[in-house]
This record gives structure tokens, C-alpha cells and sequence, in this order.
């Protein structure tokens, strides 16, 4: 019952007229200084970002990796595989490989060989556009093998 009581108190109290206390008026925020005007320049071609030209460029290189190797199958890839080889490629301006090292291997050693050796027999690639090229003239991007039970291996870059 008390409950009752205190919501009671606290309607009327609502209800009640407000007495009006003068208060000082709100000074109106001082007015910001202009915006400095901005030179429109010609809108540029937009531009791909970098890592799409250099997924392009290695779809490139995984396509004549592709063409130049026996080993290879285009049927979808198994649910398990035997083995997936990582490789890091360092390709230079004139598309010769100057640097190809195992960046992840579960431990078939003859199955990261085959890989390398897929790279120099598909080598000279083409050459890289400047827009992928890094500071020493390089592009350096990772290629993954996938090899299944038959050993013969698609690459993940032609993938779809």
C-alpha cells in the first residue's frame, strides 16, 4: 500500500504548476571561421590497387607454370591432398626468377622439388608491369601446389 502512496506523491507533484524562474538566454555559438576554398582537380582514372595487379600477374605466371608442366590435373581438387607445397617466387623486371624458396611444406621433400622444379621449367615468364614492380625491381608473391594422391598438382592461383 505504501508503494501506492509514494507513485501517487510523485503524479501530483508532476501535475503541479511550475513556477517560471528568469534565466539568462543561451549566447547563439560563435560563427566558424569559412572553409578554406579547395582546387577541384580533373577527377584520375581510378586506378586497380596493387595487390589486384599482382594477383592478375600471378594468375599469368600460375598459367605458364600450367602450359609448361606435365604434371599437373584440372579436375576439382579432392576433398584431401596429399600434400600442399607453399612457395615464395621473386620474379625480376625481364620475368626471370631470381628467387624461389619452400615457404610451407608438410614434409614430402620430393613433392617441394617438383614444385621448384615446375618454376624453372615454366620460366621466363612474362614480364611483370611496372605497377607491380617493388623497389629492387622485383614482384614477390606466394604460389600454392596442391598435390593429391597421384601426385600431380593444380595450382591454387587458376583455382575457381
Amino acid at each position: 500500500m505504501r508503494i501506492w502512496g509514494v507513485i501517487g506523491t510523485l503524479l501530483v507533484s508532476a501535475c503541479a504548476q511550475q513556477s517560471r524562474v528568469a534565466t539568462a538566454p543561451v549566447p547563439a555559438p560563435a560563427p566558424r571561421p569559412p572553409e578554406p576554398a579547395i582546387a577541384l582537380l580533373a577527377p584520375l582514372a581510378p586506378q586497380p590497387p596493387l595487390a589486384a595487379a599482382v594477383e592478375a600477374y600471378k594468375t599469368l605466371v600460375a598459367n605458364e607454370i600450367w602450359l609448361r608442366n606435365a604434371a599437373v590435373y584440372s579436375d576439382p581438387v579432392p576433398e584431401m591432398l596429399k600434400s600442399i607445397v607453399v612457395l615464395e617466387l621473386t620474379i625480376d623486371r625481364a620475368g626471370n626468377p631470381v628467387g624461389i624458396a619452400v615457404y610451407r611444406s608438410n614434409g614430402y621433400k620430393h613433392l617441394e622439388t617438383r614444385a621448384l622444379e615446375s618454376i624453372v621449367r615454366a620460366a621466363p615468364f612474362a614480364r611483370p608491369s611496372g605497377e607491380v614492380l617493388e623497389g629492387p625491381g622485383t614482384v614477390t608473391f606466394l604460389e600454392t601446389f596442391l598435390f593429391r594422391a597421384d601426385e600431380r598438382f593444380q595450382l591454387r592461383s587458376l583455382v575457381f
